[in-house]
Order: structure tokens, then sequence, then C-alpha cells
């Protein structure tokens, strides 16, 4: 009877449970008519981990995005190549995945910023995702510096002129998709295609073709007229229009043209385009079924606007209608290179790397670093050309000249032109601040110090800021007693590597920030936020441009700078730790644990947002909350030998009285107790009575 009696108890507190389930969580189910209907799944509530490995690098390139024009609703004509009044955004956040994905976006190696070194330091680490943002200068009216200088989009862009087509004013203009002078290298072609139709009936004002025929509106047509010479004419279709056959069911689509013809049309053939492009560096495009008008769902204009990575379409030509240059449709080749494109590295200065004009809660992002405000995802920030403590060397020629020795004699020939070898001015001159000069130690400072300003104020990334080179011991210690913050991170010294595919023939220093990124993104990928960024080889380091000793290491480690040190092995990251000065956010892997949390619960708990304020919903985000915490404390995230010495949840009825529920608020309080990374191990050495010597842990 007892064990009967604890069963049916059993059995009733189940049924009381599951009752009090369905009361608090109800799954509403319209029924009809009887039959089957199907269950519709209550929504899954569980909190899952979010990103944190990836990194911005904001720098200088020779080529990739920038200058965009900001489209939205306000404007009419909402083609991102139209040149207006329309505000541009001087620097855009660009996503990639690899450094061969970098280069097709921002070249490679050949311009005198670090930015390439960094990015390609970052993902020789094993990081897997950047941000890129390219730097320019900005240009801006001085009596009036809302509207922006000429120089913004006119100078510096190379354009050409593509043979084949054209208005009745205006050639066939393409102009570089940005600045600089890879634009100069570009060439283009158009070329066509004729597609024969069918039509059921014709007169000098338009065709009637059957419903099931492609023939869109702006489709350009090539008409052979009912004459004796055979004539051939171009005509645009103005309009189609769906009309019912006079003599059968069904419909045809009456193709009317933009000018009327002088006879009857004998034959029709569509006409369309294919504009193919080419930067002379690898890279190519092949823009195919063009329209000629504006009418056209494919016209040239728009498509080159949204699909190309290469070229915008002029502005002069941009609204009107293009027309191939002879009935025939022969294609007239390449175009000669483009020509106006230029590098202006010199005029870039510190102050383009901030906007003063954003602020905190604009709905747009700002320029510099300041592009990089509303990505979500986002965890590090590296700035590699913040400033130029030094001229790269200069680029080596890769074009060998043409030659046509040989062991036999032949005949005199004509060489063939010569390719000619790009150049570029390869230092960044407004960038450039020695750092063994007080004065322009003290701007390093000053630059370092925004950066780091940003990162406090939106408190979602870590930025990662390098030692200058070439400081004694005592300058850096001053350095460092500039800076307090849990969101910066500091490293020493830079580092030298080779890069294959680079025209310099010497090492280059890098920025030991770039390099610590990829292994930070590394380390978060293997093990999780918890595992501390550090003790881990750089690969690919072939030196480091300061050897620390072991006096030296002791002092500046326990400021909170991150060392590289050369062993026997290769170039180590010693530790992880922060610029702050408060003792609880020492270590970096305590300060990106709290940001992960915070992220997670702001991107994943919107679903509360107006549910009523009831102890389902509290019961319903305290597991949740507590469900997320409990697979971080399986995982080692958090200190303790329980769950509930490591972190605690709270959202009930002692932390949301009536009064805050009428007031429309949830509050759940959540504690954490973050483990933090092992950085010493003490050993004792004793001296047995024997003589021996015993090494034990303290």
């Amino acid at each position: 009877m007892p064990a009967e009696g604890s069963r049916q108890h059993l059995a009733r507190s189940l049924a009381a449970y599951l009752t009090a389930i369905v009361m608090a969580f109800p799954v509403r189910i319209p029924l009809g008519a009887p039959g089957i209907y199907q269950y519709t799944d209550s929504p899954l509530r569980a909190l899952t981990g979010v990103r944190m490995d990836v990194c911005a690098f904001v720098g200088v390139a020779p080529r990739g995005p920038v200058r965009v024009p900001v489209v939205n609703e306000k404007w009419l004509d909402d083609r991102p190549c139209v040149e207006d009044e329309r505000p541009r955004r001087r620097t855009v956040a660009v996503a990639v995945e690899s450094f061969d994905e970098y280069r097709r976006f921002f070249g490679g190696f050949e311009g005198p910023g670090l930015l390439p070194y960094a990015v390609a330091s970052f993902f020789e680490q094993g990081g897997q995702r950047a941000y890129i943002a390219r730097i320019v200068h900005d240009y801006r009216d001085e009596l009036d510096p809302s509207k922006p200088d000429p120089l913004t989009n006119a100078a510096a862009v190379a354009s050409g002129v593509v043979p084949g087509a054209g208005t009745n004013a205006e050639p066939l203009r393409l102009r570089a998709r940005n600045e600089g002078s890879w634009g100069n290298l570009l060439r283009a072609a158009l070329d066509f295609t004729a597609r024969p139709i069918e039509f059921e009936a014709s007169d000098v004002t338009s065709l009637k073709v059957d419903v099931s025929i492609e023939l869109p509106q702006g489709a350009l047509l090539r008409l052979t007229l009912n004459n004796a010479q055979r004539e051939r004419v171009l005509r645009i279709v103005a309009n189609i229009t769906r009309q019912e056959r006079e003599k059968s069911a069904g419909f045809v689509n009456r193709a009317t043209f933009d000018q009327p013809v002088p006879f009857d049309v004998k034959a029709a053939e569509v006409v369309e385009g294919i504009l193919s492009i080419d930067d002379g560096d690898g890279r190519r495009e092949r823009h195919e079924r063009l329209g000629f008008s504006a009418l056209h769902r494919r016209w040239i204009a728009t498509v080159l606007c949204y699909e190309s990575q290469l070229v915008f379409p002029d502005q002069n030509w941009s609204n009107l209608e293009m027309i191939p240059g002879d009935f025939d449709l022969l294609p007239a080749g390449w175009s000669a290179p483009f020509e106006g494109g230029a590098d202006r590295y010199a005029e870039i200065t510190p102050d383009d790397f901030f906007d003063d004009k954003w602020t905190l809660g604009d709905e747009e992002p700002g320029n510099g670093v300041d592009a990089l405000t509303q990505l979500s995802d986002l965890s590090l920030v590296v700035a590699p050309d913040l400033y130029s403590p030094y001229p790269l060397a200069p680029t080596s020629p890769v074009i060998d000249p043409v030659s046509l020795a040989g062991p036999e004699f032949d005949l005199c020939v004509d060489l063939p032109e010569p390719q000619k070898q790009t150049t570029a001015e390869f230092d960044l001159a407004g960038l450039r601040l020695d750092p063994k000069l007080p004065d322009d130690r003290d701007k390093i400072i000053a630059l370092q110090k925004r950066l780091v300003d940003l990162a406090d104020v939106l408190r979602s990334f870590i930025a990662l800021v390098d030692v200058p080179p070439g400081l004694n011991q005592r300058q850096i210690l001053n350095w460092r007693a500039q800076f307090n913050s849990a969101f910066a991170a500091a490293y020493h010294p830079w580092l030298q590597v080779s890069r294959r595919g680079d025209s310099r023939d010497a090492l280059v220093r890098v920025p030991p920030s770039a390099v610590a990124a990829g292994v930070i993104a590394k380390q978060e990928l293997a093990f999780g936020v918890p595992q501390g960024p550090a003790n881990v080889l750089a690969a690919e380091i072939i030196a480091v441009d300061d050897v620390v000793s072991p006096a030296r290491h002791d002092e500046l480690h326990p400021q909170g700078i991150n060392v590289y040190l050369r062993e026997r092995d290769g170039i180590r990251l010693t530790a992880a730790r922060t610029l702050s000065r408060d003792p609880q956010w020492r270590q970096l892997s305590v300060r990106r644990l709290i940001t992960m949390i915070l992220r997670a619960l702001q991107q994943q708990m919107q679903w509360a947002v107006f549910e009523p304020n009831t102890s389902a919903l509290r019961s319903e985000v305290r597991l949740a909350l507590e469900s997320y915490l409990r697979q971080l404390f399986r995982l080692g995230a958090f200190r303790g030998a329980t769950e509930e010495e490591a972190y605690f949840v709270r959202c009930d009825e002692t932390n949301n009285p009536p009064y805050i529920a009428d007031a429309g608020r949830l509050i759940a309080e959540v504690g954490v107790a973050p483990a933090e990374p092992l950085e010493f191990i003490v050993v004792r050495l004793i001296r047995e009575g024997d003589g021996t010597l015993t090494l034990k842990e303290k």
C-alpha cells in the first residue's frame, strides 16, 4: 500500500506539474471541423553563443570601397552611382574571410601602408573573418564644410571610353569604382548578341508577339524592313501592352517602338550587350544580357551600379539611351587603358581615421574607425596605419624587359611595346610620426587614446594598440602610464615578416597587435572565450624588433604590456592582459567573457519585449539564463566547485514587485564569477638530508 500510495501521489504531482506548464505556456490551435490538426511547437527560448573572433582593420590600401553614397528612401533615384548632393560615407567596412578575398577588394602589398601585412598576419595566425575599412583623405570645402569637395569624386578616379556604342552626344564612358592609380590599368570591351524573335503582326509603330516570347520593355530591336533594300534600323521597345487576339483565343503582347519605321517589318531581332572588364591585375568581369535603355530591367547603367566591383557608369549617359555604333553589331575590341587615376597617400592625415561629427546614437555609421560602430559581431579593432613611424622600402620592378636573345641568329624584328611598370608614391608623409621625438610621441598617444575612448564608449570591442617602436624601457613605462581601460590591450615589440608576393626585397615590421588579433581569434575558435589568448607561438614571424630580456619582461608584464619573446621554437606571445588598473578586469579573457554574455543577452533576449510580466515569463527568462550560464560553467568559464558558487540568476517577485511590472519593466539579475587563466606556477626546491633534490609544486 505505501508503494501504491506513493505512485498515486507521484501521478497527481506530475499531473499538477503538467497542468501548470500548459497554463504557463498555452498552445492555441484553431479547431474547426473534426479532423487532424498540426501541433504548433512553442518557440525555442534558448540562448546560444555569439562570435567573438571577428576583428576590424582600419588602414591605407591602394584600392577598395570608399565614398559610397548613402541610399535611402529620401532619394528618388536609389542607384549608388548617381552623382548628386546625397551624402556619402567616406569609409565603409567590408567583410572578408581570407587574404585572397582581401586582395580582390583592396589589392596586395603594393601600397605604402601596413594594412595588408596586418591582415595577412591575422589570417596566418588562424583568424577567419575580418572587416576592412580603407582610409582616404577627407576633402571639404573650407567655406562650406557641408559640401563635398569636387576632388572627392572627380580627381584621382580613372575613366575611359568603351568603343562600340554611345548616345547622340555622349560616348560610353566608364570610371573606376574607387580612386587610385589601379584604375589606370582598366580596360573594357562591348560585344553584342542578336536573338531572332517571331511576331504575329506588325506595322510601322509596333510588333505583336505571343505572350510566351521574352520581349521586355526597353529592349533594343534590330528590324529588317520590308522594302527593296531590306533596310535595317534600330528601335527601342517603349511600351508593352497585353491585348486579346482578334480572331482566336488567348493574348498577345504589343511592343510599341520609340519611333515609327518607314516600312513594315519583315524580321526582328532582340539585341543585347555583353560588357567585359579587365583591371590588368587578374580581376575580370563579364556582364551579359544588358539592355541599352533605362526602361530595360538590365539597363547597363543599373547593372554596373549594383553588380560590378570594378567600374561605375559615367553620370553623363546613365539616364540616356545607348545605341550600338553600327547595324552589323561588329565588336569594336578592347578600349584603351583608362586614365586619370592617382594615389593620394601623402595627403592622408591622422584626422582621417576619426569622425568628429559622429555621436553615439546616430542612425548612420561615421567615417574612419567610427564606420565600425554598428557591426554587431565585431570584437577586436586594429589600426595598423594610425600613424607611420617610418617609410616602407620601395617596391622592386616585377616586369622583366622584353628580350629576343637566343642561341640562333634570326631576322631583325620589331619588339612589341613593353608593358609599363606602374609607379606610386610609397610614403605616408601625412601620417609620419617619429616615436623617438617627444612631441610626436605625445601625438601618437593622443591618437591611440581616441581609439581607446571609442572602445570605452561602445563597450563592445577591444582596441588592440601597439607600444610605439624604438622606445627604451623607461619610455615604454611612461607610455603605459597614459592608459587605463579594460577595453584595450597593448603589445610589444613590433615583429618582422616577409611576405610571398611582396615586391619589396626587405623584411617589413608589422604591428604586434595584428598578430595578437589572429592569436585571439584562433584561441576563441578552438577553445572558447574563457581560454586565455596567450602562450602561443606566432606563425610566419621571422624576428622581433626588440629582444626583451627577462629583467625587462618582469617589469613590463605587471604593467599589462603583452610581450612577444624569442624562444628556441619561435616567437611566443606570453600574456593576454588589458590596460585596466582594476584587478578584476586585468585579464583579457575575463573582459571578453563578460562582453560575450552581454552581447548574447542583448541579441537573443529581444523576444521578451512586449510580453506580459507574469510569473510564467519570469520563469522562462530565468530558465533560459540558467541554461546558458550552465553551459559556460561546464566549459570552465567560471570559478567555483558547484553551479551555486559559479553564478546566480534572480528573476522573480523579489526584484519584480508590482510597481515594476506596472511600469512595463522586467528585471533579471545575473552574477558570475569568471575564472582567470593561470599565469604563475610556484615550485619549491627541497634538499633532502641524503643530498637529493626534490621539486614540488607549492
